[in-house]
């Protein structure tokens, strides 16, 4: 397997960091970040756990900042990649995490990593999504310049959520040639995302 992570100077800091901490709490941590995982607009602690955690793990704001986003990274990577248990205990002692941080971070893998890879395949990282699409046709037969004339245009209503509840309607107008040619590029776009699944 390629290498997950590269070791920077960030990663070397937040390693060490991490290789301090008290061994008591790490497991609750590791396992309220998989929890929080899948949120991507949601810290996994809030601002009175973290003055907590700083007091536990005896570290300042900057540095646990740095530890939680590290071990957000390692687990973010390992769902990524579908890492297993081993592979990814293997990654993290290649960059110099110990082996008993290692033991915590990869049975906490074991045990959720099913449900965070499913939770994460779940959430869009666009908290913007198309929900609804209306449409109807129209034929302008004439106008204020023109007496006879015969102009079909499409009409498209969009809604858009955001989670479960419709947040904008976007409407927009389209001649027969305005519409044919955004056809094609939603081809366009359909064909490449059936060569990524494919």
């Amino acid at each position: 397997m390629a290498l997950m992570f590269v070791e920077t100077q960030s990663l070397k800091r937040a390693v060490s960091l991490i290789n301090n901490l008290a061994p008591a709490k790490f497991p609750l941590l590791i396992q309220r970040v998989l929890q929080k995982l899948h949120l991507t607009n949601e810290r996994s602690f809030t601002e009175e756990e973290e003055g907590k955690l700083q007091a536990v793990f005896e570290v300042d704001s900057r540095d646990l900042k740095l530890v939680l986003e590290t071990i957000t990274f390692f687990l973010q990577q390992a769902a990524y990649h579908l890492a297993k248990p081993a592979v990814l205990s293997q990654q993290l002692q290649n960059v110099g995490l110990s082996e008993e941080k290692t033991s915590v971070i990869s049975k906490a893998w074991h045990a959720s990593a099913q449900t965070v890879v499913e939770r994460l395949r779940a959430t869009s990282f666009f908290p913007k999504q198309l929900d609804d699409v209306n449409w109807r046709l129209n034929l302008q037969m004439s106008q204020a310049s023109k007496a006879r004339m015969k102009q079909p245009n499409a009409m498209f209503e969009l809604g858009i959520s955001s989670g479960s509840q419709l947040v904008e309607k976007v409407q927009m107008e389209f001649t027969h040639e305005e519409l044919y040619d955004f056809y094609q590029q939603l081809e366009t776009i359909q064909s490449q995302l059936d060569g990524l699944s494919g």
